[in-house]
């Protein structure tokens, strides 16, 4: 592939909820430039961009892949992303790459939930947006059904400039709107001819509308329009152009992918229509100032990381999108978000996964680079005597966890490096291990999610785990004050052991945590025992008496006591101390604890209700609620992390994907009677089982 200026670059990210036909109709658009000498098939795993394991298997797109080809003198650096929420981190780094995004709307199911999300995506971005009516070749397509589905969610600037000829079994093309021309698919050729009569009517209506939207675009057009003048077919696409580049009009296109029709007309707009690579300056800041500044395509070499993979054999890659300079193999950057300099070896663009080398990127181009040691995604490359840093990629929180653990000992060691390097591809997984009770948790957007991360550690690296749910961490505390005795005597020849303390136990404030006071007058317990006897009340604190939780929020006073000048040691006041503890606490009414959450959910407001109504059913409490335009309502709520551990399943059932959440530890309360019996012998029962 030769080497192409900025502006004769247009990066364009293709996105569509999941089976609309993204990697296909991506696919047939290879096959036509050129690219590709055979056109593959989703069904038999043999499309360029989904060429992962885990994708060849599920038939599903679950990586942003990097798919340029050449058409008419521009080279287009297209980005196949995922159509499923659990992959959202793919989609939020690639739009962060691309100037433009081609929306694939199903001519049979039309406009779906991951559409509409990564339609506001795309509009959060300020972002071009070319629409594309796929499948049209199917039984029950429905192009002007579908365009008034896009236009009753986007607007009615999404407007077509063509319209099909023939539909289901039946199509065979296009009208194109601005030259009024009939466009047939004859086999691998497309042949130009007029319009059918019997759809000249409908042509020439959706032409006004197109008409109307053009003009409207451009005063000047306007103007003209007003006064009753002809527009010709350059100056209405010059009007579109101008309202497409601002954001303001979508083209929507349609053809079919499988069957390949009026593809290459798709790429002639994606050329003429879709914004140049270096059309807009870009915004970051100073890293130590923190200064504003903006970079044109001719500055000083600027950078953004907008996604890394893992590879066992050719190690870290990182896609990079330039828009500033140029970079060259064998050259020295600054990773600004990190201030590391970073060494470049070789080159190269990939086309699904085959390597291409190439001798300089570009401003306005995409490309990979092998190896870098302290560079991950969304951080930013640039020169280092012109620092920038860009702004972070918006990626959403994981909103589902499990607890893994090694299928056997061996992988044990290995978990930790080897999901580290899952964890450098995937910002929206996240791993934490806790203490009490002890377990590796792994967070992410979704179950699916987390099976294909398992998917991948042993296809990778070789290691083998099991999943789970997380383990509740549970407390246990008392509702009453007690004295309690405690003594810990043994004679068994020799030395003998002797401890024995009175420990005042009580009740504090939620969330106190532990207090130990020391009491002792008249040296009843000598003070080189003291500390002893704080560890012993601490250690019998670990394992509370109920289920084996922890205990929390008691105070311990060490009133009094006796010792042996012979036989008293540490170890005697230790034990003799969690003895009194331990009976002390099954006095003073002890209780089970759960952690409560704060939950935020947003979701539609038509379905607040039914949020409300599931949260309730979940022992939850309802804290507030609002609208916050836009047609989302915010539902703020308590619940027990017991009921909503596995809310991003529940919520998505719900909503049919259209909610999201935030969740976060708020304190710890009493469990109802009922429920607790049902924890502590459980406990009881998984103790038995671990001793066995």
């Amino acid at each position: 592939m030769k080497e192409y200026a900025g502006d004769k670059i247009r990066n364009i990210g293709i996105v569509a909820h999941g089976s609309a036909g993204k990697t296909s109709l991506l696919e047939a658009l290879l096959f036509t430039a050129g690219a590709v000498k055979r056109l593959g098939r989703v069904d038999d795993g043999s499309t360029t961009t989904d060429f992962e394991p885990e994708e060849i298997k599920r038939k599903v797109t679950i990586g942003a892949a990097l798919a340029p080809c050449e058409w008419k003198d521009h080279k287009i650096n297209f980005l196949d992303t995922p159509g499923y929420a659990d992959f959202v981190s793919e989609v939020k780094g690639g739009l962060r790459a691309v100037d433009s995004a081609l929306v694939v709307v199903c001519a049979v199911s039309g406009v779906e939930v991951e559409t509409e999300k990564v339609w506001q995506y795309a509009e959060n971005l300020k972002m071009p947006r070319m629409l594309f009516v796929n499948k049209m070749d199917r039984e029950n397509a429905d192009f002007f059904g579908t365009v008034e589905q896009i236009q009753g969610k986007f607007g009615k600037r999404a407007i077509p400039i063509e319209i099909p000829i023939g539909a289901q079994e039946e199509f065979s093309g296009v009208v194109n709107l601005l030259t009024m021309k009939a466009v047939l698919t004859q086999g691998t050729q497309e042949v130009e001819s007029a319009i059918p009569e019997s759809m000249l009517p409908q042509a020439e209506a959706a032409r006004q509308e197109l008409l109307d939207m053009a003009a409207e675009a451009d005063d000047d057009l306007l103007e003209k329009y007003l006064e009753g003048e002809e527009l010709s077919t350059a100056e209405i696409a010059g009007g579109l152009l101008n309202g497409i580049s601002r954001a303001e009009l979508f083209p929507i296109l349609c053809g079919s992918a499988y069957k390949n029709v009026a593809l290459p007309l798709l790429l002639d707009a994606a050329v003429h229509y879709l914004p140049p690579a270096v059309k807009k300056n870009v915004i970051g800041y100073h890293p130590l100032t923190q200064e504003v500044l903006e970079r044109k395509a001719n500055d000083a070499f600027s950078a953004m990381v907008f996604k890394t993979t893992a590879d066992p054999f050719v190690g870290r890659l990182s896609y990079i999108r330039v828009f500033s300079g140029m970079l060259k193999p064998d050259s020295s950057v600054y990773n600004a978000s990190k201030g590391k300099v970073e060494r470049i070896g070789n080159l190269f663009t990939l086309r699904g996964k085959q390597q291409e080398t190439v001798p300089v990127l570009r401003a306005g181009d995409i490309g990979v680079v092998a190896k870098l040691q302290d560079t991950a995604t969304g951080d930013s490359l640039c020169d280092k005597d012109r620092p920038i840093v860009f702004l972070p990629i918006d990626y959403p929180k994981p909103m589902f966890s499990m607890r893994l653990e090694a299928r056997n000992r061996n992988d044990e060691d290995k978990i930790g490096s080897a999901l580290q390097r899952l964890l450098d591809e995937d910002p929206t997984l996240v791993m934490h291990k806790e203490t009490e009770p002890p377990q590796l948790v792994i967070s992410g957007m979704g179950e699916l999610h987390i099976d294909i991360m398992v998917e991948r550690l042993k296809r990778k690296f070789g290691v083998d785990v099991l999943l789970s749910q997380p383990k509740i961490p549970y407390r246990e505390t008392i509702r009453s004050a007690v004295k309690i005795e405690g003594k810990h005597k043994k004679q068994s020849g020799g030395h003998g052991q002797y401890g024995h303390v009175w420990l005042q136990i009580e009740p504090l404030e939620p969330g106190a945590g532990f207090v130990f006071q020391d009491s002792i007058f008249g040296g009843a317990v000598p003070r080189q025992y003291i500390p002893a006897v704080e560890k012993g009340v601490r250690e019998a604190l670990a394992g509370g008496v109920l289920a084996g939780f922890p205990i929390v929020d008691v105070k311990v006073t060490l009133t009094d006591g006796s010792y042996h000048t012979v036989d008293s040691s540490e170890m005697a006041f230790k034990i003799a101390s969690g003895l009194a503890l331990r009976k002390g606490v099954l006095q003073a009414k002890p209780v089970l604890l759960e952690p409560i959450c704060n939950i935020e959910v947003e979701i539609p407001e038509q379905l607040m209700g039914d949020i409300i109504g599931d949260l309730n059913g979940k022992r939850g409490r309802i804290l507030g609620m609002e609208n916050v335009g836009a047609g989302i309502g915010v539902v703020r709520a308590q619940a027990p992390l017991a009921e909503v551990f596995r809310y991003a399943l529940d919520l998505r059932s719900l909503t049919q994907g259209r909610g999201c959440f935030d969740m976060k530890f708020s304190h710890y309360e009493e469990v109802p009677q009922r429920i607790a019996d049902a924890v502590i012998a459980g406990a009881k029962k998984d103790k038995m089982v671990d001793e066995m």
